[in-house]
């Protein structure tokens, strides 16, 4: 056993069974692992993966990839949840707590199409698949000629339709290709500048409920503190504004050379009939308080540019 546990833990781990999910819940439990706790996984399909014909804006939202999760550490059969983050909604259930975030892969989002190198390549009238009202109302942004078409299923799902030549490119998390070895299907990552990433984009956060303090301390050791203040700023935004995957809201938090936390964010209209909102905002962000209280800036100058 590991200087840093003093109590090993049987711990299952609760996790959706796609193959990006279940490679986030492998990377936890190898970590575990190493602490000397006991880990098997409990893979699950969520009503998030079960409903693939309509945008999850008209479903109920992000929510329906963590409930089923959610119900199995309720009843037992799970200890914890390991979740995409930008897939957590802003409010957890009553009970439940975000013990861990880890520490962030790529935040940005990627261009993937096997004909065109960039966006800018793409001809007029193209074809971009996308189930994001984010990544749709910025892609609008760029380039109002696109057609955006809506996009479900897990990644390897959404590369198929690409495949079959049912879009000419689509839009993923640089994160989930980078995890599963697909680096190289990455055509073009957009910057934070050009396209700003969902809160919590590229984190993982681990999910319990707030009584097992033994869990919450076991998992102290994966704990990302720059990360987890940073996504702790983005969240803010977005709860501040109403937090659903139905707003189109972008929020980025990095940190500077000089030690302070920037903070950006973008709300767009889903209609076309507005312009982006923009804000940014930067502070010395020592404590979850000071992360929380940017985010509550960067979200009153959104409401004041005219976004909600």
């Amino acid at each position: 056993m590991t200087p840093e546990t003093s109590t090993a833990l049987h711990i299952t781990i609760a996790t959706r069974e796609s193959r990006l999910a279940l490679w986030q819940a492998e990377h936890v439990r190898g970590l575990l692992g190493a602490r000397g706790h006991t880990v098997n996984l409990l893979g699950m399909t969520t009503q998030g993966d079960q409903i693939l014909d309509r945008s999850l804006s008209k479903v109920g939202g992000k929510g329906l990839f963590v409930k089923e999760l959610e119900v199995a550490l309720e009843e037992g059969r799970a200890h914890i949840a390991v979740h995409s983050l930008k897939d957590v909604p802003m409010e957890l259930p009553e009970g439940f707590v975000l013990a861990c975030v880890m520490e962030r892969e790529d935040p940005r989002d990627a261009f993937v199409s096997p004909r065109y190198a960039s966006l800018a390549e793409l001809p007029q009238g193209a074809v971009v698949g996308t189930s994001s009202l984010r990544r749709q109302v910025l892609l609008q942004a760029l380039r109002p000629d696109l057609k955006i078409q809506p996009l479900r299923g897990n990644l390897d799902t959404r590369l198929r339709k690409l495949d079959e030549g049912q879009y000419d490119a689509i839009v993923l998390a640089a994160a989930g290709l980078k995890r599963l070895g697909l680096a190289d299907r990455i055509r073009a990552a957009f910057e934070p500048g050009e396209m700003l990433p969902a809160a919590g984009q590229g984190a993982l956060g681990i999910e319990v409920l707030g009584q097992r303090a033994d869990l919450i301390a076991a998992l102290m050791p994966l704990m990302h503190l720059p990360t987890g203040l940073a996504v702790t700023a983005e969240r803010a935004v977005s709860r501040a504004m109403g937090g659903s995957c139905s707003m189109p809201l972008a929020a980025h938090a990095r940190w500077t050379d000089g030690g302070t936390l920037r903070l950006e964010a973008a709300w767009g209209d889903p209609e076309g009939r507005r312009p982006l909102v923009h804000a940014a905002a930067e502070a010395a962000v020592a404590l979850a308080d000071d992360a929380e209280a940017l985010g509550a800036d960067v979200s009153a100058q959104l409401r004041a540019g005219g976004a909600g």
